[in-house]
């Protein structure tokens, strides 16, 4: 049997609560949590998270909407030095109870309105975690320093156009063949 570690940054909300998160609530990771979340996340810094929210309760699901900041910096896919980022956005997300029929469903039709949906089961819900998991997703997928380009090329990586399947069609033509 495995145990799931404990979020490392946890900001727990029972949901007899919810009234007291109605209005703006700001949360903040401290240095211990950001560092942390750098490790999990394969960061080379974590200098800042915080986010506000307020929670609402819409239609048998708990929603919350909120904004997320984050100062970081990721390794480059090339080159492994440091890219600094920094995040500066919305989020609405939708907690709903595991056992519920929604949750338990196969498939959901989403469309650009739709908010993230988020499982949870008996009377909490992490706003810490949930915040640490949309600075994750809204973090730069394949982060490149200015520096990536001449380093690969250097490397004999060639670049997507040279890689091509018309590239070598390319090239004959330039040969006057």
């Amino acid at each position: 049997m495995s145990v799931t570690p404990a979020p490392e940054f946890s900001r727990p909300v029972r949901l007899d609560q919810l009234g007291r998160h109605a209005g703006p609530i700001v949360i903040a990771a401290d240095a211990a949590e950001r560092e942390a979340l750098a490790r999990r996340f394969n960061l080379l810094a974590l200098d800042r998270l915080e986010a506000d929210y307020a929670l609402s309760e819409e239609e048998g699901a708990i929603i919350a909407r909120g904004h997320v900041r984050a100062a970081l910096a990721q390794p480059c896919v090339a080159t492994g030095v440091q890219v600094p980022e920094t995040i500066d956005t919305g989020f609405t997300l939708r907690f709903v109870a595991e056992d519920s029929a929604e949750a338990e469903s196969e498939e959901l039709e989403l469309d650009a309105e739709d908010c993230d949906t988020i499982g949870y089961s008996g009377n909490v819900i992490d706003m810490g975690e949930a915040v640490a998991e949309t600075v994750a997703l809204a973090m730069t997928p394949f982060p490149r320093s200015p520096q990536a380009d001449a380093y690969l090329r250097d490397a004999g990586v060639l670049t997507e156009e040279q890689a091509s399947p018309f590239a070598a069609l390319l090239s004959l033509k330039g040969d006057g063949k």
